[in-house]
C-alpha cells in the first residue's frame, strides 16, 4: 500500500507536466461545457464519447450539455469532438485535444479529434485532457501513454479531477501550488492518513530537491520529460526557466516548500535573467 501511495504521488506530480516536457499551470473550466460531436461514423461513437465526457465532468462538478443536434451547434458549442476518417491523423497520435485559453487560467474552448477506429480506446484519455489535465504520467491512469484501463476512469483519475476542481484549487496555480491540493485529495483516500501525510511531506522535500537541481542545470531531466519523446533542447531550457520561476513562487508562498524570501528572490532573479516575464513581474512587486 505504501508503494502504491508513493506511485500515486509521483503520478500526481507528473500530470502537472505537458508532453512537450515543460511544467504547466492549472487551467480549468469555469462554466458549463456545451459539446458538439460530429464527423464520420458518429452514430457508432457518440454514446461512448458522451459517456466519457459525462464521467469526467460529473467528477469535476461541471455541467455538461450535448448540443450536437441543435441547428446552431457549431456556434454555441465550446467543446468540439470530431470523429475523423481512419486515414487522418498519425499512427503515433491517433487522437488529440487542443485547449484554447486566452489566459493560462480558464479554458475557453476545446477541440478533440479522434480517428474512427481509435475513438473507442481514446475517449476517456481525451476526456481527461478536455478537463484541463494535460500530462501523460506513468502511473495507473487513463492518461498514461500505455493506459491500464480504457473503459472507465481509474481511482487516481477521480482524485485528479476532484482536486483540479476543488475550491482549494484555482486557475493559474503553479505546479508547487497545485501539488499539495492534489496530494491532500490522495491522502484523504488512504486508510492510515497520518502515515500518508508523513509520506506526502517527504515526497514534497524530495521533489523540491530534484527540481532545484533541474532548474539550476545540474540535475537530470525528469523522467516525465524523457518519456514524452517530444522535448527539445530549447523546450528543456524553457522548462528550466519556468521551474526557476515556480520555485521562486513556492518559496515566496510556502507552497510545497517552506516559506523563504531569500530563496524566493534568488530563484525569481534566476528566472528573470532567463527572460521569464512572470518572474520579472514578481520581482517588480517585491521592489515596490
Amino acid at each position: 500500500m505504501a508503494d502504491d501511495f508513493q506511485q500515486g504521488l509521483a503520478t500526481l506530480w507528473e500530470v502537472l507536466w505537458h508532453q512537450s516536457g515543460t511544467p504547466t499551470r492549472i487551467v480549468r473550466w469555469e462554466g458549463e461545457m456545451r459539446v458538439r460531436i460530429f464527423g464520420v461514423n458518429v452514430a457508432a461513437h457518440r454514446d461512448r464519447t458522451l459517456q466519457a465526457l459525462r464521467a469526467v465532468s460529473s467528477e469535476a462538478g461541471i455541467k455538461l450539455v450535448d448540443v450536437s443536434d441543435q441547428p446552431d451547434a457549431e456556434q454555441v458549442s465550446n467543446v468540439s469532438v470530431e470523429i475523423t476518417p481512419d486515414n487522418q491523423l498519425e499512427d503515433n497520435q491517433p487522437c488529440v485535444t487542443y485547449l484554447d485559453f486566452r489566459t493560462e487560467t480558464k479554458i475557453d474552448s476545446a477541440v478533440v479529434q479522434m480517428r474512427s477506429r481509435d475513438a473507442w480506446r481514446c475517449a476517456y484519455h481525451e476526456a481527461m485532457h478536455v478537463m484541463g489535465v494535460r500530462g501523460h504520467p506513468a502511473g495507473q491512469t487513463v492518461l498514461s501513454y500505455f493506459p491500464w484501463k480504457i473503459d472507465g476512469l481509474m481511482p487516481l483519475d477521480k482524485v485528479m479531477l476532484r482536486a483540479w476542481y476543488s475550491p482549494h484549487m484555482a486557475g493559474g496555480m503553479t505546479p508547487f501550488e497545485a501539488l499539495p491540493v492534489l496530494a491532500d485529495e490522495l491522502v484523504a483516500t488512504m486508510p492510515n492518513k497520518a502515515a500518508a501525510a508523513q509520506a506526502r511531506d517527504q515526497f514534497f522535500q524530495t521533489t523540491i530537491q530534484q527540481m532545484l537541481a533541474y532548474a539550476s542545470g545540474q540535475g537530470d531531466v525528469p523522467a516525465v520529460v524523457k518519456r514524452s519523446g517530444k522535448a527539445t533542447p530549447e523546450g528543456i531550457r524553457y522548462g528550466r526557466s519556468e521551474m526557476s520561476y515556480f520555485l521562486g513562487v513556492a518559496y515566496m508562498e510556502g507552497a510545497t516548500a517552506p516559506r523563504d524570501s531569500t530563496q524566493a528572490v534568488r530563484w525569481l532573479q534566476r528566472a528573470a535573467t532567463m527572460g521569464n516575464r512572470g518572474a520579472q513581474a514578481k520581482l517588480s512587486g517585491f521592489r515596490q
